[in-house]
């Protein structure tokens, strides 16, 4: 069965896509590369929409706490997209219901209750690693049995970026991938792994401002004897370096540069020092044409640690299609 037989509404070829707790828009730029149409983003943080509204043509993300949002004013769409954030929540909460979860701050309940009310045919949910073994796995499994009992087949996989997305980092994430239509779960497959071609250096730039060396600065001394190859991205871990020996870039976190969580550290021929914003955007995928506003590093940092790795969308996205076309 081809899946627009499912969309009434949708004269279109094209698959309308709306994006929850959109961030900067990694997972929507991963699903426009490929052909989607993104017709509503979401999110709450200002400094997001910011760094979104510079890159993104309408819709522009609307500024918005998904607890409040009223869903009858999201568009027609035909796949929900959404990096929820991972928060506890008991199997006792869920047995009493959606009704009753909302406003307990069980941000996966709210993504429920938008494919409980407007049913749209494909989900796409992104989320971190640990969220399948969170609380011994029980919240893992309220999620996916939820999404059953809202009538979805419903698959998911662990994928790492630098074996999916053909980028030099060490980023396992979990996706949560759902179509109405059983048939085409039957068709969709997570895209396979691919050899890493490219090294970190690739994606360095070339004229880096003197603020991100280590030189002269408190650090230095705990450091320097520490970080000694070209070839290596170093962590400094409160209290010594760690070095990534298997020449990726460690895991790029929203927390990278506060409370002592450093942004990854590299030796260049100038000296030792932090990588740039730019670099972290770089190694999440985003191309050079993406533009960065003139927020605070500390913001930028955030805002990349937050994103996807936008070349592991792309090709879930390009498998989505294939899943539907058949």
């Amino acid at each position: 069965m081809n899946l627009f037989q499912l969309t009434t509404n949708n004269s279109s070829s094209v698959l309308r896509t709306i994006d929850l707790f959109a961030g900067i828009g990694g997972i929507r730029l991963g699903f426009e590369q490929v052909g989607f149409k993104t017709v509503f983003s979401n999110d709450f943080d200002k400094d997001c929409k910011t760094t979104f509204d510079c890159n993104f043509k309408k819709p522009n993300l609307t500024l918005h706490d998904i607890k409040t949002l009223d869903t009858d004013s999201i568009p027609e769409f035909d796949v929900l997209l959404g990096g929820f954030p991972c928060q506890a929540f008991s199997i006792a909460g869920y047995r009493q219901g959606f009704q009753d979860t909302r406003g307990r701050g069980d941000l996966f309940f709210y993504i429920a209750s938008i494919l409980e009310t407007r049913k749209p045919p494909i989900f796409m949910l992104e989320n971190v690693k640990n969220l399948v073994g969170h609380d011994k796995g029980k919240t893992f499994k309220v999620i996916m049995q939820t999404l059953k009992d809202l009538g979805y087949s419903v698959t998911y996989k662990v994928l790492n970026t630098f074996e999916y997305g053909n980028l030099p980092q060490n980023r396992e994430r979990t996706y949560i991938i759902g179509f109405l239509d059983p048939q085409t779960l039957n068709r969709f497959e997570f895209p396979e792994k691919i050899p890493l071609t490219v090294n970190f250096k690739d994606f360095l730039e070339k004229d880096v401002k003197e603020k991100y060396y280590y030189k002269g600065k408190p650090l230095y001394k705990k450091i320097k004897d520490s970080i000694t190859s070209k070839n290596t991205v170093y962590q400094w871990r409160r209290q010594y370096v760690r070095e990534n020996k298997k020449g990726l870039c460690p895991t790029l976190t929203a927390n990278m540069g506060t409370g002592g969580h450093n942004v990854p550290i590299i030796l260049d021929d100038r000296g030792i020092r932090k990588l740039t914003p730019r670099e972290c955007f770089n190694l999440q995928g985003f191309p050079k044409t993406y533009k960065l506003p003139k927020l605070a590093d500390s913001k930028l940092y955030k805002q990349a640690g937050n994103s996807v790795s936008v070349s592991v969308i792309q090709r879930i996205a390009e498998k989505i299609i294939l899943a539907t076309q058949q």
